[in-house]
């Protein structure tokens, strides 16, 4: 039996479950650096508790072969080790496998630059960057250039500094390459090939900030492949700004990939800096770096590639039918519609939306893939090149509020009419019941919207309407989302229902618990709550130093009770400030909620003041699936929020004061949403910032009750 057997087999037998996309199983990584302690703070709270039993069952038996392939070095001599002799065996390990990948790690110096991007703040420590071709050419992580350093400089193993310049910048694996002046030949370090990763076998992250002449490491295990939609692999090492550019390498000291800081729910450049330290970490394969370095080196910036389709439902498990084509995407110009099922990318089967989206996920602007889809069982083939960027996706609006619990089951009632909408125009009043669009019936507001999601605001279109019993045909032109204030006084989304007899869930004042959260959870659902009825969903994040819950429950409950909401009030870890870690609390929370109670999903928010708004903008970027809306006191948002999308509305909510230290920073916030057709409506509180009062919070309220709008 040979050593690469035995190891493989330990490998597989003690591979970690597969988990969510980005949550890897965590454990406890293993500093080894020079017995300097890293300067960047660890975020601490929950993750510091998770250890998994298989990764703990696969160190020792892993030692075990290392013990065994050491005594097969031997000719085979018969030995009992002691427990230090393992330990030093496996250090040893460890030293020979950074030793030769150790003059590929170069250190990164940077002079100047921006303090903060997108709210995150930049240190002016060194970082790390990889050799990957002998004449100057090294590869880091674009995280390490975000500011805009004046100037890079290179510090080689033997003390050299050589100037830098950045020729390339790969955006949707958030690499760079540089380029300096080699006096002779660079060595380059082996690379490991992707069919040989194995779940389970050792990793070590490898950087080279704490001492320019020594490399420091952190030990852990691969824990995952195909990670963030298939571009990048998955380790437990403790990874940080300290050693981001650097390589992850395997036992034998070849790379397995270079790590960078990566989401899976959101591409923007800062994304994934949250997980340092946490045991969570990312790197991109290096087998896949050696493949588009010849783009790189010739200059040229990649970017993600877009298709332009939407899915209605989840991705994981969702079949792969189109919901909505985004207008001029290549999806649309290669004439793919609404319900087509896409059968085939590049050769791969699909079956679910998730597969689409990895599919696309892995490749880059300009790729030209091959796409089969089907329409009514008919067999279609395309070929359509990716794009960077799709122009901003403009919701249509008819300009009516649906009547809900109630309402007729074969159309959509009209509870209200906006003045001056295209509805009003068209003499469309309260009362009438929608009944069909371009000829199609509607069973439902919620369909409604989807259809709608089918128009621009350019686009003519026909409605039925149904008033006293008879029929009318319409036509008109559909306008934008509205961004003013709500009127004083909205009629009654739903009628007085029947007495309720049947058995509800808890109401009033509740007590939630998530699994494995620490979080203490309040929540207030109205006592005259009854399933038959869609209930809207506030999540309130407070601001730092936490919050008073009879208070908060003086100021929401006649709110909650007269516009069918209920309210989530989760606590952070630590009183005085929200972790990015404590976004999961949010996703948890929702979805906990929604498997107990008649959630209405178009009046899902997300809203905090200072901080909690902050949080809340986060929340609701990265799950836009379910969030409708954002409301934000004194707040702004860290990193770049996601594109419109056709088939799920984001409103924004937010307040401006004179004197706000974040005025300018809110002001060019309202600015980019609307530039990328996010309707934001803004609430000026002044001259100073401060909380809503009672009738500025009875406002909010009757907003939120307008989000379903059609």
């Amino acid at each position: 039996m040979t050593w690469k057997f035995i190891a493989s087999q330990v490998a597989y037998a003690t591979s970690p479950l597969p988990l969510g996309e980005g949550l890897g199983v965590r454990a406890a990584g293993r500093p080894v650096s020079n017995g300097i302690p890293s300067p960047w703070p660890s975020p601490g709270g929950r993750g510091d508790h998770v250890f998994n039993l298989r990764r703990s069952i696969y160190r020792y038996l892993s030692i075990a072969c290392l013990v065994l392939l050491a005594m097969h070095a031997r000719g085979g001599v018969a030995f009992e080790p002691t427990g230090d002799e393992l330990e030093t065996r496996e250090q040893k390990a460890f030293q020979a496998a950074v030793a030769k990948v150790a003059p590929s790690v170069v250190r990164i110096e940077t002079v100047g630059g921006l303090e903060r991007v997108q709210g995150v703040l930049f240190g002016t420590g060194p970082t790390t960057a990889l050799v990957v071709d002998g004449q100057g050419y090294v590869v880091s992580s674009a995280f390490n250039f975000l500011n805009r350093p004046a100037s890079i400089l290179v510090r080689l193993p033997d003390g050299a500094r050589k100037p830098a310049e950045l020729i390339a910048t790969d955006h949707s694996r958030m690499l760079v390459l540089l380029k300096i002046h080699a006096d002779e030949p660079l060595p380059v370090a082996a690379i490991a090939p992707q069919s040989e990763m194995r779940v389970g076998q050792w990793a070590i992250a490898v950087g080279r900030t704490f001492e320019a002449e020594k490399p420091n490491l952190t030990v852990g295990i691969l824990s995952a492949l195909d990670r963030i939609w298939g571009k990048a692999i998955q380790t437990d090492a403790i990874v940080s700004p300290n050693n981001y550019g650097g390589p992850l390498v395997d036992i034998r000291g070849r790379v397995l990939g270079v790590i960078v800081p990566l989401s899976p729910q959101s591409a923007d450049e800062v994304a994934g800096v949250e997980w340092y330290d946490s045991g969570i970490g990312f790197a991109i394969p290096a087998e896949h770096i050696q493949k588009i370095l010849p783009r790189l080196k010739q200059g040229e910036d990649l970017y993600p590639g877009l298709l332009g389709i939407s899915f209605a439902g989840s991705p994981q498990t969702g079949p792969a039918v189109i919901a909505a084509c985004h207008p001029n995407s290549p999806a649309a110009k290669a004439g793919l519609k609404t319900g087509d099922k896409i059968a085939e990318i590049e050769g791969r089967k699909i079956r679910r939306a998730i597969e689409v989206k990895s599919e696309i996920s892995r490749r880059y602007a300009g790729d030209t893939i091959h796409v089969v889809v089907l329409r009514d069982e008919k067999r279609m083939e395309r070929a359509l090149e990716l794009v960077a960027k799709l122009e901003p996706y403009q919701h249509a609006f008819l300009g009516v509020l649906p009547l809900r619990a109630g309402a007729d089951k074969s159309g959509v009632a009209v509870r209200y009419v906006y003045p001056g909408s295209p509805a009003a125009d068209a003499g469309i009043a309260p009362g009438d019941v929608l009944v069909s669009m371009a000829g199609k019936p509607i069973a439902d507001a919620a369909g409604l919207r989807e259809r709608l999601s089918e128009s621009t605001p350019e686009q003519q279109i026909e409605v039925e309407i149904r008033r006293a019993g008879r029929p009318q045909q319409l036509k008109l032109q559909p306008g934008r989302l509205p961004e003013g204030l709500p009127p004083a006084e909205l009629p009654p989304a739903r009628p007085e229902l029947k007495a309720f007899e049947r058995q509800r869930p808890e109401v009033g004042t509740v007590s939630l618990k998530i699994p494995e959260l620490t979080n203490d959870i309040w929540a207030y659902v109205p006592e005259g709550y009854r399933p038959d009825v869609p209930h809207g969903v506030v999540v309130w994040l407070h601001a730092p130093g936490g919050f008073d819950q009879h208070e908060l429950l003086a100021r929401w409950r006649a709110l909650c009770d007269r516009f069918d909401l209920i309210l989530l009030a989760p606590k952070a870890a630590d009183p005085q400030r929200w972790e990015p870690m404590e976004l999961e609390l949010v996703d948890r929370l929702l979805d906990k909620v929604s498997a107990t109670y008649n959630v209405d999903r178009a009046r899902i928010v997300v809203s905090g003041q200072q901080g909690g708004g902050t949080m809340a903008y986060l929340a609701a970027f990265r799950n836009r699936e379910l969030v409708r809306a954002v409301a934000a006191v004194d707040a702004v948002p860290l990193g770049r929020p996601p594109d419109n999308d056709p088939l799920h509305r984001l409103a924004v909510y937010t307040t401006t004061a004179k004197k706000s230290g974040n005025v300018r920073s809110i002001e060019q916030t309202v600015s980019k949403l609307r530039e990328m057709k996010i309707p934001v409506t803004v609430k000026d509180l002044g001259e100073n910032p401060r909380d809503l009062k009672a009738d500025e919070l009875a406002e909010l309220a009757r907003w939120i009750d307008m989000l379903d709008r059609i």
